[in-house]
């Protein structure tokens, strides 16, 4: 099923914003998904001046399209006073409303840094959840009291609308978008193409484990957290991931050790355990989720959750 990615172009729009996502879905592309991209204006201009001067030319009219719920609108950061330009006028009110249907059809509307004003001007933030740069809280609480805003979170998911905190979070927002199209070894790949840190919060509990302790550049202990993540309900002897990266499994205990900070069994138990607390979350039985993560029973289960959670 084809994903599109609508990356609106607004005037003065900040480079990161927009740059950050799109080439995390060109990667997404290039890796094999089926990705297509758009880049659409707020008018009928086709051609838009950035805010470091950089100029987007024939860009697409919103009004062309008609989305659905395999779309993604992504709305990045723009000059403040180009925000408050169009709040204090009706200059983009065919654009809101625009917005406002293609949300009612399913498409997921995502926000970088201050483009969460336009979409909250579009009324479609009232009674969300949503975050945007830190710098604006106070700004953004006084004009859009009905939203709630929560603070300290790269980035925020409520239903359909997704919104991050600006900037680089950009980036961390549309991995997680991968990973939940497409997969964590995927999204995983898509990092490690692009040389990325994949940053994390304890704020946030949305973020993966699949996709931590993968800040580092040895194709050989991203090979075994593939193997790893992609066999937990049988899992895999030392001695196999060992044979499958081609070194002994004394120097590859040492290494995974060295490199990720956690033994293999460490990880492999952190892995286990939030693809374990998804299904229950999910309404499955304990014993069926413990055979499917690779617990000899129910009671093992019980006992790693009760130390880990307490």
């Amino acid at each position: 099923m084809t994903q599109r990615i609508f990356l609106v172009i607004p005037p003065q729009v900040h480079l990161l914003d927009i740059n950050g996502p799109a080439h995390i879905f060109y990667e997404t592309r290039e890796l094999g998904a089926d990705v297509k991209l758009h880049y659409i204006s707020l008018n009928d201009q086709d051609r838009v001046e950035s805010s470091a001067g950089l100029v987007f030319s024939e860009l697409e009219p919103f009004k062309n399209f008609v989305l659905n719920v395999n779309d993604w609108i992504f709305i990045p950061g723009l000059d403040k006073r180009t925000i408050d330009r169009f709040g204090a006028t009706k200059e983009l009110q065919s654009f809101y409303q625009w917005l406002q249907t293609q949300s009612n059809h399913g498409a997921k509307i995502c926000s970088v840094c201050t483009g969460a004003y336009l979409v909250a001007q579009a009324g479609i933030l009232k009674n969300k959840q949503c975050t945007t740069h830190w710098k604006y809280f106070d700004d953004f609480r006084c004009k859009f009291p009905e939203t709630v805003l929560l603070k300290d979170r790269l980035f925020v998911k409520d239903t359909n609308i997704y919104s991050s905190a600006g900037v680089s979070s950009g980036i961390d927002l549309s991995l997680f978008i991968v990973e939940e199209i497409y997969g964590s070894a995927f999204a995983a790949k898509v990092a490690k193409e692009m040389v990325i840190y994949i940053r994390r919060s304890q704020n946030d509990p949305q973020l993966s484990i699949f996709l931590q302790y993968r800040n580092h550049l040895d194709d050989r202990i991203h090979r075994v957290q593939d193997l790893l993540a992609q066999h937990l309900s049988q899992g895999m002897k030392i001695e196999e991931l060992a044979a499958c990266v081609y070194m002994s499994p004394r120097n590859l205990t040492r290494l995974f050790k060295k490199t990720t900070g956690l033994t293999i069994g460490k990880y492999q138990d952190k892995l286990r355990m939030e693809r374990a607390m998804t299904m229950l979350k999910e309404g499955h039985k304990v014993e069926a989720v413990a055979d499917a993560c690779g617990f000899s029973g129910g009671n093992p289960l019980r006992e790693l959750m009760k130390k880990t959670i307490g």
